[in-house]
């Protein structure tokens, strides 16, 4: 029999995730020179990573040669310290996505369900798939999480509640008062996990750490991805009860998260004046995009990530055309709005040269 007559039947049909166009691809497929390129993307630190983070991981890759510590212990006590809470309510991923992907080791399976907004990262409902879990799509209303409707949406059958705030693709935030709230009127048979990985960015980010003091079954991730630019790193992290962390530990493989990604990590989180500056800048970014696209007559949706959606009419034939004039953004037909595009802040220069080479475009 061939490999695929012996695989699991819902491999033959398990969608792939589809990334943001590398500059390198592109000018391979355009003729172009990548040093003209520039991608806005995937979300990614225009800035690049944290300068104390790159000479802590060129230190800890003279020792390459051994193994990492697979408890991540000094990482783990240093997020204690960032967040106020014990080392053993962190638990360490290969990116945030594979702490998602621990959630389902640990509490999914055939017949189980996950409530969700729509559209939302698709890893959830890849997630959900994978362990032969349902993925219940809620619609967003005004692009934001309608957390009445997600509330309503779990039955006994819901093991996990995933609320992104600011949300992926649209930007959005629900405010930390309602997302309290919403966390508290769910049952105890529920896992809610609030997907923070823009939270950096959000003018008033959610704190779950009373809710976590409180009993609730809840868990935070976060990313080193965004704001400190580690993201070819792959190093993200949950926080929770001491209880729930454990149960995903359980679960990690061991050596899961690389030694120069935990020891960039840990110097990251001291490199505040880096991230401090690279909020700000984002920040002023975001109201310039937002003039321009105002100034071009196309609609946006305000957000509070270090991106921004925008209707051009054609997603991907905006898309295409701006690739062929060495700007990357992001199609989201995949996530049903086929009439946008989503744009990474990028540095001041090129969210002028997006604004310039879009106006020709769509004009």
């Amino acid at each position: 029999m061939k490999p695929s007559d012996l695989a699991k039947p819902f491999v033959h049909s398990y969608p792939s995730y589809v990334p943001g166009r590398p500059i390198e691809d592109v000018a391979r497929d355009m003729g172009l020179d990548p040093s003209g390129i520039i991608k806005l993307a995937s979300n990614e630190n225009p800035f690049g990573p944290s300068p104390m983070a790159v000479e802590a991981g060129k230190r800890a890759l003279e020792q390459g040669q051994l193994y990492p510590d697979g408890g991540c212990y000094a990482l783990r006590n240093r997020l204690a310290r960032f967040h106020g809470l014990a080392p053993e309510q962190f638990v360490i991923g290969n990116g945030s996505n594979e702490v998602i992907e621990l959630l389902g080791h640990v509490f999914l399976g055939p017949g189980d369900e996950v409530v969700m907004g729509k559209p939302e990262f698709v890893v959830y409902s890849l997630v959900a798939v994978l362990f032969g879990a349902k993925a219940v799509e809620v619609p967003l209303v005004g692009h934001r999480n309608d957390l009445s409707a997600l509330a309503r949406a779990v039955t006994p059958r819901t093991k996990l509640v995933i609320v992104a705030t600011p949300n992926n693709p649209t930007g959005t935030a629900n405010s930390p008062e309602e997302l309290a709230s919403f966390i508290r009127s769910l049952p105890g048979t529920a896992i809610c996990v609030v997907d923070e990985a823009y939270s950096d960015f959000a003018g008033a980010p959610p704190d779950i750490r009373p809710l976590i003091r409180e009993g609730r079954n809840v868990i935070g991730l976060r990313t080193f991805s965004k704001v400190y630019g580690l993201a070819s790193l792959r190093v993200g992290y949950g926080y929770a009860s001491a209880e729930l962390a454990t149960l995903l530990d359980r679960v990690r493989q061991p050596f899961n998260v690389n030694a120069i990604a935990q020891a960039a990590a840990i110097a990251a989180l001291d490199d505040t004046g880096f991230s401090r500056r690279c909020v700000a800048e984002t920040r002023s970014g975001l109201r310039r995009l937002e003039k321009g696209f105002a100034d071009l007559g196309l609609e946006f949706v305000p957000s509070e990530a270090n991106f921004i959606l925008v209707r051009v009419g054609d997603g991907d034939r905006v898309f295409d055309a701006l690739q062929r004039r060495g700007v990357i953004v992001r199609p989201v037909r995949s996530y049903g709005m086929p009439e946008w595009v989503r744009v990474t802040v990028g540095t001041p220069e090129q969210n002028e040269r997006l604004l310039r080479e879009l106006a020709a475009v769509v004009r």
